[in-house]
């Protein structure tokens, strides 16, 4: 559309300009009188003849034939030029299509395959772990009744009793090594968590499955869209979700040195609680010099 008003316009610009000039010029024979002449016989009307009106008319009507006879010979001529564009435009692409060849090393890319494929596994380990504990077994220090500012023995073993009972757990064995038992709510961040990582795990399986099988069809589906596996991701925090609430152990021994400078705690159980307890208790890991920080 737009090549067929661009020629229409080169096509009315290349129109002889005498010829618009006669058309709406008026004949010799209907020239006015002078300016002096028509100020004596001011009295006087102007006149004129039939026949000048009639060369004006005739001589306009040939000019807008000609315009459009030019216009309808360009339309139709239009839709032949519009292929020409469209077949040059097919030409150009397929020659920068066949001339286009991939430039990356086979051996990286299948080496980088491999990799990928050998740490996806940890995808579905991590899920898995989720619904167990991280058992841990460390070992703290405080000071001791012969320290200053130091604490009893007994005193130290009812500030570990007070902080079980605060967070749910009970005594299940008492002897030298005492075992609590408490019971791990699931947490609705760690089933949210867990499906975000699966999605973005999906995401570059499909990823890797659509560069490798580019033209890959399957009889039913035909060519597969393969990032509709991350729709597969809030299976994972379901998973989660199902297993329920955990029931955890936490193993705590108890003793002093010989000359009672210090109390050494040995704790077994969940990474995450072993953490959380001695911040709160303030007990430093056994070999460990505690730096206390710029901001205090």
């Amino acid at each position: 559309m737009t090549s067929s008003l661009l020629a229409t316009t080169l096509l009315l610009l290349a129109i002889p300009s005498d010829n618009v000039v006669r058309a709406f010029a008026p004949s010799p024979k209907s020239q006015s009188p002078p300016l002096t002449q028509r100020a004596r016989s001011s009295k006087s009307s102007l006149r004129y003849s039939p026949t000048d009106f009639s060369f004006l008319v005739s001589d306009a009507a040939d000019v807008i034939a000609d315009v459009a006879t030019t216009a309808v010979d360009a339309v139709a001529s239009s839709p032949s030029s519009d292929a020409a564009v469209n077949s040059a435009a097919a030409a150009v692409e397929g020659s920068a299509s066949s001339s286009f060849s991939p430039t990356y090393s086979n051996a990286s890319y299948y080496t980088t395959l491999a990799l990928y494929v050998a740490s996806f596994p940890g995808l579905w380990s991590q899920i898995k772990r989720s619904t167990k504990a991280k058992v841990k077994r460390k070992t703290y220090v405080s000071a001791g009744e012969a320290s200053k500012d130091g604490k009893e023995l007994r005193q130290q073993a009812g500030e570990i009793m007070a902080y079980m009972k605060a967070n749910n757990y009970e005594v299940a064995e008492a002897g030298e090594t005492i075992t609590f038992r408490g019971l791990v709510a699931r947490s609705t961040s760690q089933a949210f968590f867990l499906t975000f990582c699966t999605a973005l795990g999906m995401a570059s399986l499909a990823l890797v499955l659509q560069i490798q099988f580019q033209d890959l069809v399957l009889p039913v589906i035909g060519s597969p869209n393969w990032f509709l596996l991350c729709l597969l991701s809030p299976y994972a925090g379901i998973y989660y979700w199902r297993s329920g609430d955990r029931v955890d152990d936490m193993k705590v021994k108890l003793a002093a040195n010989d000359d009672d400078t210090f109390n050494e705690i040995t704790i077994e159980g969940n990474d995450e609680e072993i953490e959380r307890f001695w911040q709160t208790l303030e007990l430093t890991e056994k070999g460990m010099v505690k730096v206390e920080g710029i901001l205090g």
